[in-house]
């Protein structure tokens, strides 16, 4: 759409609001909403102002004014407002230089994008999430003076099955056993179902939905591959879908990675791909059908993955405890076709050279899409450009090798704070594209780590990386409080 066919479709849908939505650092989406006559063409040029400094990571007090610039390629009707909502996403952009703002990871996506074009590689980074989550009942957690806790709860959880429900009717799916009975073990179809079709109406090209493997209602929802900015948008609008229908039911939805012990976590396995004028630039006659260039961008993930990538990927504390093994964590660094236990896999379910892509089956649905998009991508061109070798495929069970045999494969790391540590000393492959070289990179002293809690202390040295990866010029880094651990 054009601004003014935004305008048409606003008056048209008798709308009464306008929403304003925009990511930030920590990958939540914002919002501020402004009566449908604030609305004008020149909106869509001048944009509108607001306070940058309550933003977690963006701008100091005295530096706050900031523009949203919205997207009308993005409009939609919120599907869930009381009164007509016209939802569109935004740019940010400073106020004085009209430049898009550095630290908004909108843009960050789109330099990844504007930088492969640069390459010659291609002209197409396409992208297809798997993003799960748990829908639960009921959620309880403090932290204070005198105690510390969490519950969750489920009625399909299978600690309810000697519960006095009035009556319990069973059919609770043990743990590791929810992939995927009919229902009425299966409680939840009927959810899932309405969260599709408000997907649907809202422009998401979904492929299947179904339980997912733990107990206690993991689902999945699978949307078509899109262009990568595309793809993060419809990535928030789905979380804000699937949220807001569970709501609605009285029940809470986490795309926390680990919320249970001893069952499976929520994965994002994302496959990619890039096209170049329309063509399958990963379709070769090399492994698995690939090209040279596919395995090259495979080479480059594996490096990253080791030493950068994440901190972007696998962003929270809560990340780090489904990367183990045992749960269909991709915790080794190996690629394979077909093999679901390597955390790079080549689907083999079609021989098309459209359908050749690369799975990454290490992110979580906790990360920020923006950011971690555009790492994969970037990770992917580094191996390109400097002809990285992934090595032997391993076309074996990786969680069954020999302990001999296992020591030869590399592992993801395994904390946040050791995440963290190898994107301060492995980022130079995100900076690429920015036109000059990046700054030193700002470190955080010892001491920091002493005075604050560990998930705070690692929100502020993440956002000191970030803040090059965004090529920031002005000082005044806003330290926010610990939200690594959001679910």
């Amino acid at each position: 759409m054009t601004p003014k066919d935004v305008l048409t479709f606003a008056q048209e849908n008798n709308v009464v609001m306008v929403d304003f939505k925009f990511i930030d650092f920590p990958g939540v989406w914002q919002h501020f909403s402004v009566p449908r006559d604030e609305l004008k063409e020149e909106t869509f040029e001048e944009g509108v102002g607001f306070d940058g400094s309550s933003i977690r990571g963006w701008q100091a007090i005295h530096a706050s004014d900031m523009l949203i610039i919205p997207d009308p390629e993005t409009a939609i009707l919120d599907p869930f407002r009381k009164y007509p909502t016209l939802s569109l996403i935004c740019n940010i952009v400073d106020p004085i230089t009209k430049e898009p703002y550095t630290r908004d990871p909108r843009y960050i996506a789109q330099k990844a994008v504007q930088f492969l074009k640069s390459t010659g590689i291609g002209d197409t980074a396409y992208f297809g999430p798997e993003a799960e989550f748990f829908i639960f009942d009921d959620i309880m957690y403090d932290q204070n003076a005198q105690s510390g806790y969490y519950f969750i709860d489920s009625r399909e959880g299978i600690w309810n099955s000697g519960k006095e429900e009035n009556p319990n009717l069973g059919h609770k799916p043990r743990h590791k056993e929810g992939y995927f009975p009919v229902p009425p073990t299966d409680s939840l179809e009927d959810i899932r179902t309405e969260m599709v079709t408000i997907m649907q109406k809202c422009g998401i090209h979904v492929e299947a939905q179904h339980h997912e493997v733990a107990t206690a209602g993991q689902g999945e929802i699978d949307m078509r591959f899109s262009p990568l900015v595309k793809m993060a948008d419809n990535l928030m609008l789905f979380k804000y879908i699937v949220k807001n229908v569970a709501f609605k039911h009285g029940k809470t939805v986490t795309f926390m990675p680990k919320p249970l012990f001893d069952d499976n976590g929520s994965g994002m396995h994302t496959h990619q791909s890039i096209w170049k004028e329309g063509n399958p630039v990963f379709a070769g006659n090399e492994y698995a059908g690939l090209s040279q260039t596919a395995l090259y961008y495979i080479g480059g993930i594996l490096k990253h993955a080791k030493e950068a990538l994440a901190a972007l990927t696998n962003p929270t504390t809560n990340s780090y405890k489904r990367l183990v093994p045992g749960f269909e964590a991709p915790v080794n660094l190996a690629y394979s076709a077909r093999n679901r236990s390597a955390a790079v896999r080549i689907p083999m379910y079609s021989p098309s050279p459209k359908a050749k892509r690369v799975e990454v089956r290490f992110p979580d649905p906790s990360c920020n899409p923006y950011l971690a998009f555009a790492a994969m991508l970037m990770a992917g061109l580094d191996g390109i450009e400097n002809k990285i070798d992934p090595g032997e495929a391993l076309d074996k069970d990786l969680y069954d090798l020999p302990p001999e045999e296992l020591a030869k494969v590399p592992q993801i790391v395994g904390s946040l704070d050791e995440a963290l540590d190898c994107l301060e000393k492995d980022h130079e492959f995100l900076l690429k594209g920015n036109g000059r070289r990046a700054q030193h990179m700002d470190q955080v002293q010892e001491g920091e780590r002493g005075r604050r809690p560990e998930a705070q202390a690692a929100s502020v040295r993440i956002l000191h990386v970030l803040r090059h990866i965004g090529k920031q010029k002005r000082p005044g880094l806003k330290q926010s409080g610990p939200f690594l651990l959001r679910g």
